[in-house]
């Protein structure tokens, strides 16, 4: 992985909202299922260009 794809991603993760950090933490799969996925589009987002989730 190229330097400024790692630093976007840290980033997003650095900026994820308080719910998605928790929701990451649960025990119940469809809730932290729901938290990866939310992560996962806006790491998306980031790394095609939309600063809006950065």
């Amino acid at each position: 992985m190229d330097e400024p794809t790692k630093m976007t991603i840290l980033r997003v993760i650095e900026r994820a909202p308080q719910w998605i950090r928790h929701d990451l933490e649960a025990k119940d799969s469809g809730v932290r299922a729901r938290a990866e996925e939310t992560l996962a589009a806006m790491i998306e987002n980031a790394l095609n260009g939309d600063q809006s989730g950065v």
